[in-house]
């Protein structure tokens, strides 16, 4: 679906809270359609953006710590 997303779990080498963020931003704007939304809309794709980063990072994290080593 979103092939420009960087894939963030490389190995040992953590992803970056800016790396998280732009996956974030690249996938919201691919599912609601806006690459900059409207003032009207600013609001709901920013707090769409938190969110998904914020899970993304849970995400990142839960994996990385049950890996083997």
């Amino acid at each position: 679906m979103c092939r420009s997303i960087k894939r963030l779990r490389e190995g040992d080498v953590p992803a970056t809270e800016q790396e998280i963020r732009e996956a974030a931003l690249q996938f919201v704007r691919k599912v609601s359609g806006f690459r900059a939304p409207s003032k009207r809309h600013e609001e709901a794709f920013q707090t769409a953006v938190d969110e998904v980063s914020a899970a993304s990072a849970r995400l990142l994290e839960s994996v990385t710590a049950r890996l083997p080593g």
